[in-house]
């Protein structure tokens, strides 16, 4: 790996994106107005929105992270960029992590406009840090940066990056704890969960919504989140392909 190399992928990206505003706008605003949507679908009962909102503040940014990442890495390869980039001396660690770290600051603004936007205009009431729910966020959007990567590389074209969040998403949503306590449903069900980053991203929001202090739980929780992450960028770089056939 390359420091200067993954520096300049990284540049190379955030000014594509940023002849995309449409993507941008995905990235940092669909977030919040899914928040404020949620919001008013619980005017009614704040405290369930309390409840929801600080799972979701975790989910929505990996969800919307996920899709843009997957999209975006598959459009380098079908073009024929990836192909070019490695042909240069440029290894899959650094074009990997290029993308990781362009993306990932794009996740801090996020996961800041998220947080700030559930704490101060909607009023999101829980007993820990702001830090902490704002640390969780963006752990979260950072997997699902991660994931975008990961998958991209199976996918053959724009439309099968899209086909992957039913697979990789949708059962974790599911099965986080969103919709029922993981530890009322069916043991199979509830083995699964266990192994399942959103799982432990729900867990550790609710810390922070429960708890004043630092639980052992909320680090446990933080520590697997951001394992997972590093775990799939690794596998990223290792099934990275230069085309797609």
């Amino acid at each position: 790996m390359n420091l200067t190399r993954t520096l300049a992928t990284a540049r190379r990206v955030l000014r594509q994106l940023g002849h995309d505003p449409r993507t941008i706008a995905l990235l940092l605003l669909v977030p919040c107005l899914l928040l404020v949507l949620l919001y008013y679908v619980f005017d009614s009962d704040p405290r369930e929105f309390d409840s929801i909102g600080a799972s979701l503040l975790g989910i929505f940014p990996m969800v919307t992270m996920f899709l843009v990442t997957s999209i975006a890495t598959l459009r380098e390869r079908t073009s024929g960029t990836l192909e070019r980039l490695l042909s240069m001396p440029l290894g899959k660690a650094d074009l990997i992590l290029g993308y990781a770290l362009a993306f990932g600051l794009l996740a801090i603004v996020q996961a800041a406009l998220a947080t700030g936007l559930a704490l101060w205009a909607l009023d999101l009431d829980f007993a820990g840090s702001a830090w902490l729910l704002l640390l969780v966020a963006l752990l979260d959007a950072l997997l699902g940066t991660a994931l975008g990567l990961f998958v991209s590389a199976f996918a053959a074209s724009e439309f099968q990056a899209v086909q992957f969040m039913p697979a990789v998403i949708f059962p974790q949503i599911l099965l986080c704890g969103l919709f029922a306590p993981r530890d009322t449903m069916q043991p199979v069900l509830e083995a699964i969960s266990d192994v399942l980053p959103m799982s432990y991203a729900v867990d550790g929001m609710n810390e922070i919504l429960l708890h004043s202090t630092v639980s052992d739980d909320f680090v446990r929780d933080a520590i697997v989140v951001a394992g997972s992450g590093l775990l799939v960028l690794v596998l990223g770089a290792a099934t990275l392909r230069r085309r797609t056939p």
